[in-house]
């Protein structure tokens, strides 16, 4: 069986839609069909997992994210509404194209610029 068999390749807003519809984003009959040993065994031809040692998790640090911030924000209602349709969760959303911009223009501006 090739490779590509087993993978679904979704748009962003293909699997917002999923979710809202309450579907898995996951083949949970699939992987609850396997062994223990398959398991084990997918997981060691992963070649995603290739590098990464057994003890990785000794060196893990638990990572937190800033606090967030109360505020009344007037957006146009399409682009709320756009958002809101991806289901539960599209503030944190919303949050998170916002934080990839912000990112994205302190890379561009360099350090110490707001």
């Amino acid at each position: 069986m090739a490779e590509d068999d087993h993978i679904r390749r979704y748009s962003m807003l293909e699997l917002h839609e999923k979710r809202a519809r309450g579907e898995s984003l996951t083949d949970d009959a699939h992987i609850r069909a396997m062994t223990e040993a398959e398991l084990e065994r997918s997981i060691a031809d992963d070649p995603d997992w290739k590098d990464i040692p057994p003890n990785w998790h000794d060196n893990a640090v638990v990572v937190r994210q800033p606090p967030k911030k109360l505020i009344s924000l007037r957006i146009d209602e399409d682009i709320v509404e756009w958002f809101r349709a991806s289901g539960p969760g599209y503030q944190t959303w919303m949050n998170a194209v916002l934080r990839a911009y912000v990112t994205e223009q302190r890379k561009k501006q360099g350090p110490g610029k707001p």
